[in-house]
């Protein structure tokens, strides 16, 4: 089984999967590249959208799979890893096209980097999400944090951040971090939410995003975001937090 999927549709949108349900959608180094050649794909002059979404209904994304990442003990095999994965999600944040991500299912972690690094969160009803890093004592490490703060009112981001915590539909909601919710079908959900700015031309979601990334950029984001995958990176060598993924991981 291929671990993702990418699919482009005739309406002209670019669907990226990640294909690891059993992994409950765990980013390894396979999905990585996946989601760098989706990226690329993305630019195409045909393609309207750029969305990223989960196999199943259980997970959109639980973030890295610690049965790989774990073997990563120093600061710098830790920077190697997360400056990858950040300069991906970094080219998602600044991609001059309107991007989803397709919350199918709960969403932890990293896999809320992954849905930071996009334009708007649509999610299916019953879902969870959040920023749980910091239980393991690390920090956003692929730029989500930098992201989800420019992306939701800084006090509520913030809030996400520190309290580590998986948060339900609605209280997401009104945190900012779920712009959309739905019942049933994801494809339904997506088109529906989709349908009006598909229908613009191209060359006027992307003026209209370039705004935004002109304001980004002249407030140092990518500067900010290096700063902190370099934070995480130095945590990540910890004894602290090495201890906390064994204790987790000895609980599954």
């Amino acid at each position: 089984m291929e671990p993702y999927l990418i699919q482009k549709q005739k309406d002209g949108l670019l669907v990226f999967t990640i294909n690891r349900a059993e992994k409950r959608n765990a980013v390894n180094d396979d999905i990585m590249q996946g989601l760098e050649q989706a990226v690329t794909l993305a630019n195409d002059k045909d393609v309207k959208a750029f969305v990223i979404t989960g196999a199943g209904d259980r997970a959109f994304c639980s973030g890295g799979d610690l049965s790989v990442f774990h073997q990563l003990h120093t600061e710098k095999e830790a920077y190697g890893m997360l400056s990858k994965m950040s300069h991906i999600l970094t080219k998602i944040f600044l991609l001059p096209k309107p991007t989803i991500a397709l919350l199918n299912g709960t969403a932890v972690g990293g896999g809320c980097e992954i849905a930071a690094a996009c334009d708007f969160r649509i999610a299916r009803r019953g879902i969870k999400a959040g920023f749980i890093q910091g239980t393991l004592a690390i920090t956003t490490g692929w730029g989500g944090g930098t992201m989800i703060l420019e992306k939701i009112p800084p006090a509520k981001g913030l809030r996400m951040l520190m309290e580590a915590r998986l948060y339900h539909e609605e209280e997401l909601q009104e945190l900012g971090f779920v712009d959309y919710l739905f019942e049933g079908d994801s494809k339904e959900g997506l088109q529906t939410f989709v349908q009006k700015i598909v229908q613009l031309e191209p060359s006027v979601t992307s003026a209209y995003k370039e705004m935004l990334i002109k304001r980004w950029n002249e407030s140092s984001v990518v500067e900010r975001i290096e700063e902190e995958v370099r934070r995480c990176a130095v945590l990540w060598e910890q004894e602290a937090h090495h201890k906390q993924v064994d204790n987790f991981l000895n609980k599954k």
